[in-house]
């Protein structure tokens, strides 16, 4: 069976890729900066106009796609480690762990990443970017809430991923023990406020609150079910 052709996306994600992978040596001396993003261009031989469609604005689409090249090394890893037998705070927090370890060899870009999405321009794409990853890892977990519960686990796990990254950025113990031990602390905290929202339902405040937050879903993908390459 004769091999598909590439289509004009596939040649734009090898270039987006091929540029991410240049890219990476110049981050610690020029961040995610026009200069770094030269540099690639020219160490990876990409052409200038195929690397324009690859990063139309430049250096943060290869930061973003750092990102979401993160993303999935960490559910590869999940898909290769049994973590069945772990306790359900547990999963997640492996789930963290396996995403801090993805991006361990790159922890300066990492750092450099996180100065530029707090840049007030920025900042709505980088929450995206967590909120993508935690969305990664609910899923990953098995997470079915389709009501306000949706919307509170990705919430709360934003924080404690957060969190966790600043700490992690500025940990050098042995193996990062310091930043698992945090990152348990943190879980845990979250534990204890879904106890005591449990325990808030049961009471008249609690659930007229709880009514009120009912009237929010899970949000619908359907409209984007005519969208070219949307594979559901």
């Amino acid at each position: 069976m004769p091999k598909a052709r590439k289509t004009e996306r596939d040649h734009i994600e090898i270039a987006r890729g091929k540029l991410l992978t240049a890219i990476l040596p110049h981050i610690e001396f020029d961040g995610w900066s026009p200069i770094a993003l030269d540099m690639a261009i020219n160490d990876s031989g990409v052409d200038a106009g195929l690397a324009a469609q690859a990063a139309p604005r430049g250096a943060i689409d290869l930061a973003a796609a750092f990102h979401r090249q993160g993303d999935e090394l960490m559910l590869t890893a999940h898909q290769s480690t049994d973590i069945s037998d772990l306790r359900y705070s547990q999963k997640v927090a492996r789930m963290v762990q396996f995403r801090l370890e993805a991006s361990e060899p790159h922890k300066e870009a990492v750092r450099r990443g996180m100065a530029l999405f707090a840049l007030p321009q920025n900042m709505g794409e980088g929450g995206q970017l967590i909120w993508g990853t935690v969305d990664h890892i609910w899923n990953a977990l098995g997470d079915t809430s389709t009501d306000a519960n949706w919307y509170t686990k990705r919430g709360m796990l934003s924080a404690v991923y957060s969190s966790t990254i600043l700490f992690w950025l500025g940990d050098d113990s042995e193996n990062h023990a310091d930043t698992w031990a945090f990152l348990d602390r943190r879980i845990e905290n979250v534990m204890q406020f879904e106890k005591t929202k449990a325990k808030l339902k049961e009471t008249p405040i609690g659930r007229g609150i709880a009514g009120f937050m009912d009237r929010f879903n899970k949000p619908s993908d359907d409209h984007k079910a005519g969208f070219p390459g949307y594979k559901g």
